[in-house]
């Protein structure tokens, strides 16, 4: 199997299997025996046909007689994949896209199979996106519409955002969605510290620079995951935890803490002294936590199984600090999770706001007077963000809001992340 095609069989099965596009390739990376420049086109070819699925449909539509559902879900998606070659990928040769496009036609179709993708692909160019755009000025579109099939994102998360932000903001966030971004490094301030990490990675010729936080470095590419003088975190999430402010000592609930990126850079804030009791609602999620605290040699996370939506009486009042970093839509990270796009539904949404809601009024009353909780989402809706602790605070006078931070992707080079800080009076 090659690289695309191994590429469509993930498709496939993320489409079908209703399987997570990381999960169900990181599978198929393993079982291959491609060579490693093989394994980045696959996954380059996987996410980037996730990333600008409604766009390359649009293109086949321009082309192609027959309707995007009478295609066979293979042949689709091989489809795709030859045009997001040809359209987006500058050193892959458009006669390469397209013969091997046709032979994964013949053996997932048939004779008509292969020449309907030769047809459609051969009149695929570099400047597809700019005929796609001549083309769409002759169509009855909305401007939703429009925005949606441009950015490739779903039409009602276009709508809802149009909802809250103007047309230049949304365009220009939905854009930086599709771009890849450069992974963020948080250093193990236990073992060492971000300007010895920094010269560390520069003497191993990684390709870096220091972040906007203080424990931040931002890489190119990454091949230690395994060390443990560092943890891959967006500075989004780590501003988060500053903004907690734990101290050596401290009593610290992390309620919603799987898969322990959060729950390790509190403890390293506080010096590996104090305790975490770090929850989530899952055996697994759960094992998560304890690896990652196990991988950089902290001993002050407590990872228990629990729902934050339960009340437990007996936690009243018990601790300085809380993290609640609540289940959201998503919306903020879409740059790194493109399937968000497609697995996210608006009625989510509500039942989301539900389950926030419970964990911020269960878990407020385990806050010391005096007390600081952080309320943090990785989402960029409103709904799920100021006007949460908006009727939070109107429900609960023993309580003050701080700070109210909201990231965003094009202005800020991070995920797309609400922080609000409060305080029990």
């Amino acid at each position: 199997m090659n690289s695309r095609e191994l590429a469509i069989n993930v498709l496939y099965k993320v489409e079908f299997g209703e399987g997570y596009s990381n999960v169900e390739l990181d599978k198929e990376l393993n079982k291959s025996e491609l060579s490693a420049l093989d394994k980045a086109l696959a996954s380059e070819i996987v996410y980037g046909v996730l990333t600008w699925k409604i766009t390359l449909d649009e293109i086949i539509k321009k082309y192609s007689s027959i309707r995007l559902k009478k295609i066979s879900p293979w042949i689709l998606n091989i489809l795709r994949t030859g045009i997001y070659q040809i359209v987006f990928l500058d050193k892959i040769p458009e006669s390469a896209a397209v013969n091997e496009s046709v032979n994964l036609a013949k053996k997932y179709g048939h004779e008509v199979s292969s020449k309907f993708v030769n047809a459609i692909l051969r009149k695929i160019s570099k400047d597809e996106m700019d005929k796609l755009l001549e083309h769409l000025s002759t169509k009855p579109l909305t401007e939703e519409e429009l925005i949606s099939i441009v950015t490739s994102h779903p039409v009602w998360m276009v709508e809802e955002l149009l909802k809250q932000y103007d047309k230049k903001f949304v365009t220009e966030l939905l854009n930086a969605n599709n771009i890849t971004p450069e992974i963020t490094i948080r250093a193990n301030t236990l073992k060492t510290s971000r300007d010895e990490l920094f010269k560390l990675l520069s003497l191993k010729n990684v390709d870096c620079k220091k972040g906007k936080l203080k424990d931040s470095i931002k890489v190119r590419k990454l091949t230690e995951f395994g060390n443990t003088l560092f943890s891959v975190q967006d500075e989004a999430a780590q501003l988060a935890c500053l903004k907690l402010d734990p101290k050596p000592g401290d009593e610290v609930l992390d309620a919603c803490s799987a898969p322990g990126g959060k729950t390790t850079y509190l403890a390293e804030l506080m010096k590996n002294t104090g305790n975490i009791d770090a929850w989530d609602l899952h055996p697994h999620r759960v094992r998560l936590v304890e690896a990652a605290a196990k991988k950089l040699d902290i001993s002050i996370i407590n990872a228990t199984l629990k729902d934050a939506t339960t009340y437990s009486a007996g936690l009243m009042k018990r601790y300085d600090k809380i993290l609640l970093d609540v289940p959201c839509s998503g919306l903020g990270v879409i740059r790194k999770k493109p399937d968000i796009k497609w697995t996210r539904k608006p009625e989510d949404i509500l039942e989301l706001q539900k389950i926030q809601m419970e964990i911020l009024e269960k878990c407020s009353d385990y806050l010391k007077p005096g007390g600081r909780m952080v309320y943090s989402t990785c989402t960029v809706l409103k709904q799920e963000n100021e006007e949460q602790v908006e009727k939070f605070l109107k429900l609960h006078d023993n309580f003050k809001l701080i700070e109210q931070i909201n990231l965003f992707p094009h202005t800020d080079g991070a995920d797309g992340f609400f922080i609000a800080v409060l305080e029990r009076i």
